[in-house]
């Protein structure tokens, strides 16, 4: 029986490519994202075996109104696939506290609101895969990423933690923690940059973000 995977982030990077690997094994996606008419343009093959829905993953209305239409659509929900985010890179004192809190709205607090409005759906299957999208930087910190890290350690913490609470449902977690790879995460749609100047560091060597 082919499987429903519910993707966000689905228009670009690992949310698009694990997609058109459902899609090649004859699964069924929900492409979510910000952007609606990216995700149709980039699934306009696919149409029959694609569902596009908006999503800001940091507002949880929207993503139980999501879950909501993917199962009137296709009935269930067999995998999640939480791979929405971006990066908030810069020095720690040059990065404001509003910056602090989007990039935890988006990487950490927007991943838990769309596995909430997902699990009830797999509970009552008694079945299920959530994969949460981390990085190399959910279990080693880098210089100039403090912030970024620090929302990838949540998601390792939070992946290890759900895993044995959902065991007995018969749901699966999984955390994928990849290093660099040839997407387009370092491009301004997915990176963004403190703007503070502090002189102090200026006069400290860098070691590269590698």
């Amino acid at each position: 029986m082919s499987k429903i995977w519910f993707i966000t982030g689905a228009n670009r990077g690992f949310g698009l490519e694990i997609a058109k690997a459902a899609l090649v094994a004859g699964d069924r996606v929900v492409a979510t994202g910000r952007d609606v008419a990216a995700l149709q343009d980039a699934y306009a093959a696919h149409a029959d075996a694609v569902l596009c829905l908006p999503l800001d993953v940091s507002r949880e209305a929207d993503a139980v109104h999501a879950v909501e239409q993917a199962v009137a659509r296709f009935g269930r929900i067999d995998v999640l696939v939480n791979n929405a985010g971006y990066g908030q890179l810069g020095l720690f004192e040059a990065i404001g506290a509003d910056d602090i809190e989007r990039q935890f709205a988006t990487n950490v607090f927007g991943l838990m609101h769309v596995t909430r409005a997902v699990l009830p759906v797999m509970r009552r299957q008694r079945d299920g895969h959530v994969i949460n999208i981390a990085s190399v930087g959910g279990f080693r910190g880098f210089d100039g990423a403090a912030v970024y890290c620090a929302t990838k350690f949540a998601v390792d913490g939070f992946s290890a933690s759900l895993a044995p609470e959902l065991a007995g449902f018969n749901i699966r977690v999984t955390v994928v923690e990849p290093g660099f790879f040839r997407t387009d995460f370092l491009d301004a749609s997915s990176v963004r940059y403190g703007t503070r100047t502090i002189a102090d560091y200026a006069a400290l060597p860098r070691p590269p973000l590698s």
